[in-house]
């Protein structure tokens, strides 16, 4: 009988480490390994910010049309909602905040945050691209770029990089590690040297 019961809670546990490890790493679309992030960090090249000579959030524009009726924020809302009701608005529904733990019920308490801020990509090299190439980076549905949390926290955050600012949240440390290094390394930004230590200590801490 004994043997039975542990064999139980071996099986259990089994499936609960299971059932997270696929959850973390589904999170968020094209969310990296460790082992990839780890390739991409060591790729990017290590340089000074530039100035924030003529930036705007407006040479972003951003929440543009999806089709639907529906524009990026709206997408990012659904798509990152427990549930959701409305479509186009979304008018309520249940959002877990990944960077402070904190669950919400109101669209109108959640931020779509961008990982690599505006204001930093425009430091780490957009501000020479084009401006529909701003565009593509500020509405980028096809990575890790894009995530609902709420509007207190993200703005705790502004345009601060890892070196400043990290999630509240302890255990958000290793995603947010690896969105904002998979977000880097797809639009070819730049990082500091203290910038590039502080994602790397993340990095560490990582199980897979």
């Amino acid at each position: 009988m004994l043997r039975k019961s542990l064999f139980f809670v071996f099986a259990l546990l089994l499936s609960i480490s299971t059932f997270t490890q696929e959850s973390a790493s589904a999170f968020l679309p094209e969310t990296p390994s460790k082992s990839a992030a780890q390739n991409q960090l060591n790729s990017l090249t290590v340089a000074p910010e530039s100035s924030m000579a003529g930036y705007s959030r407006d040479e972003f524009p951003h929440w543009i049309g999806q089709g639907n009726g529906c524009d990026t924020r709206q997408i990012v809302l659904q798509r990152d909602a427990d549930y959701y009701s409305g479509t186009c608005p979304t008018t309520s529904g249940k959002w877990y905040s990944y960077f402070d733990g904190v669950i919400v019920y109101s669209p109108s308490e959640i931020d779509v945050d961008h990982i690599v801020p505006l204001a930093e990509a425009w430091r780490s090299g957009a501000s020479s691209w084009t401006r529909e190439e701003r565009r593509a980076f500020a509405n980028d549905l096809s990575g890790p770029h894009l995530i609902a949390v709420t509007a207190s926290v993200n703005r705790s955050k502004g345009d601060q990089d890892p070196s400043t600012w990290q999630p509240p949240r302890y255990a958000a440390h290793c995603g947010y590690a690896k969105w904002w290094i998979n977000t880097k390394h797809k639009w070819d930004l730049t990082l500091q040297s203290t910038e590039k230590s502080s994602l790397q200590t993340m990095l560490n801490g990582c199980s897979y």
